[in-house]
């Protein structure tokens, strides 16, 4: 930039020794060491004493010289000299600043005025008068407008009620659909609570009476002396959440396998483990997934390993010998070691028929249970402390899940006990049906059809061993069930056709007929429990 395109080349308020350079506006930059500048109101420099130089002061007036303030309309009277600094300074060269081809303007939105040009002084111009100034040696000075802080202060007021306003809509439409939605959350769960509770009933009905996950297991506890037994179903009903044991009493009439019936009690002595287990599953429809075995030694041994039970007797359980004090006192809450415990489960008291002893065992087998512990490993343990040899149909693993599994519901209290009713003749009618068969097994009673064929028990009483043989084989080739009714002590000289109920007295006679034996055997009496008609091979009978 050369000295003409310099707007502040030839300034004679600043002096280059306090000057660096230029700014990228073509402002000079000052020394840091240079004294503070002070300006009065139209922008001339003060002049301060305390400065040995102020370059912004005016030079000293000729006599009668006027001087002219370009920044005002009228003359200074006054003008004070600036003492003139004798002390020399150092010289800097000038240094050339950034080349400005455009006219100083004021920064955008803000409001200024440019300084006028200053007018030459009377006679000036011609290098007698004051000194020439020019365009370039001045620039905009800003002038507050009292009107601009209305405006922001408008544009804030009117700012801030419009967002106010947006603010109360958006608060206006959260309300609204925060209600939206409790008044949607609040009907659904209305409805939900309605639909839940009052199905809670039709629920607990079909659960009760449609299809639902059972674990059965048949437990035939079996005494080493006099071989009596009493057996039990455990059933495990996930989809209620209870369990149950239901007691069967050795009356119950069975199918044999190949023909006849047989009862429970003989079948768990003939048939063994699987055989029973087949044929309780066709009687009363379920679904027994095994068979547990449980003989007297290992319930004393189990009893014991559960730290004992306590259970509610009913009975005194007299000693193994007179005289001695009793293993059983009755009474409730009644501790019960392993030997105990067997001893009550099996004792059958005088005139006590087999009822008796089935419920005691059902006790001891629901005490056992609560005492056995809920985790499947834990229980398993206990099982396979017992040594016993698993039957096929249940391995130990299997049992001692299903164990875990009614001792959780036996702690909880969702543990019941129900006594599957037998009629006379050993079958079951419909309130066994119904209350126990369905309800409590899922299954269906095969033998309450009344079209089925009449099973018929033969006792042989001819003191031929080949003469009952004979009697099965007639009676199955005629359609009839066939019971093993055994053998007599003594033999008898005539035989005998028996029926209870009327309602076979034809069908007595008819079977009288298929074994060869004279209507006059046929009449009515009391026969076995497990059979329709009872028959009694004499001596008069003929292979």
């Amino acid at each position: 930039m050369n000295d003409r395109q310099d707007p502040y080349a030839h300034d004679p308020y600043v002096p280059e020794q306090q000057v660096y350079g230029y700014d990228a506006y073509g402002q000079p930059v000052y020394r840091p060491d240079a004294p503070e500048r002070v300006y009065d109101q139209y922008g001339q420099p003060l002049q301060q004493q305390t400065y040995g130089y102020d370059p912004y002061a005016q030079q000293a007036q000729q006599p009668g010289q006027q001087t002219y303030d370009p920044y005002a309309s009228h003359p200074q009277y006054q003008a004070q000299p600036q003492p003139q600094q004798t002390q020399q300074q150092e010289w800097i060269p000038r240094q050339a600043g950034p080349p400005v081809h455009e006219e100083p303007v004021a920064a955008p939105g803000r409001t200024g005025q440019q300084v006028p040009e200053p007018r030459p002084a009377p006679g000036g111009g011609d290098g007698t008068g004051a000194p020439e100034y020019r365009t370039e040696q001045f620039s905009f000075i800003e002038e507050p407008d009292a009107d601009s802080q209305d405006v922001i202060d408008w544009l804030k007021f009117s700012e801030s009620r419009t967002e106010r306003r947006d603010e109360r809509k958006r608060k206006g439409r959260n309300r609204y659909v925060a209600l939206a939605v409790v008044l949607v959350l609040a009907i659904g769960g209305g409805v939900g609570w309605f639909l839940l509770s009052g199905g809670e009933e039709k629920k607990s009905e079909a659960a009760a009476g449609g299809a639902q996950k059972r674990d059965v297991i048949v437990v035939h506890l079996r005494q080493t002396r006099g071989g009596d037994s009493a057996t039990a179903l455990l059933v495990d009903n996930a989809t209620t959440k209870k369990a149950t044991t239901v007691l069967l009493p050795n009356a119950l009439a069975l199918g044999k396998e190949g023909g006849g019936a047989t009862t429970l009690g003989k079948a768990v002595q003939e048939a063994g483990t699987g055989g029973t287990r087949d044929a309780l599953n066709t009687l009363l429809g379920a679904d027994i997934k095994g068979s547990w075995r449980l003989d007297t030694p290992y319930l004393e041994n189990l009893v014991e390993l559960v730290g004992g039970i306590t259970v509610d007797t009913d009975t005194a359980v007299p000693g193994p010998k007179s005289g001695d004090r009793p293993l059983v006192s009755p009474g409730r809450g009644q501790s019960l070691s392993g030997q105990t415990a067997v001893a009550y489960a099996t004792y059958r008291g005088p005139g006590e028929d087999q009822s008796k002893p089935l419920a005691r065992f059902g006790q001891v087998l629901q005490a056992v249970l609560r005492k056995m512990s809920s985790d499947a490993k834990a229980a398993t343990t206990t099982v396979e402390s017992l040594a016993q040899i698993a039957d096929p149909s249940l391995s130990v693993q299997q049992l001692g899940a299903s164990l875990a599994h009614l001792a959780e519901k036996a702690k909880e209290g969702s543990y019941g006990t129900a006594v599957l009713p037998v009629q006379s003749d050993g079958t079951l009618g419909e309130r066994a049906a119904d209350s126990v068969v369905k309800d409590v097994l899922g299954g269906t009673v095969k033998n309450t059809d009344r079209n089925a064929p009449p099973r018929v028990s033969v006792k042989n009483a001819t003191g031929t061993p080949a003469a009952t043989g004979s009697a099965q084989v007639k009676l199955v080739n005629g359609g009839y069930t066939y019971v093993d009714g055994g053998s007599a002590g003594t033999a008898a000289a005539a035989s005998s056709v028996i029926y209870t109920d009327e309602a076979r007295a034809a069908e007595a006679k008819e079977a009288a007929k298929t074994l060869g034996l004279p209507e006059r055997a046929v009449k009515k009496g009391d026969g076995v429990g497990n059979a329709d008609i009872t028959v009694v091979l004499g001596k008069d009978y003929r292979s």
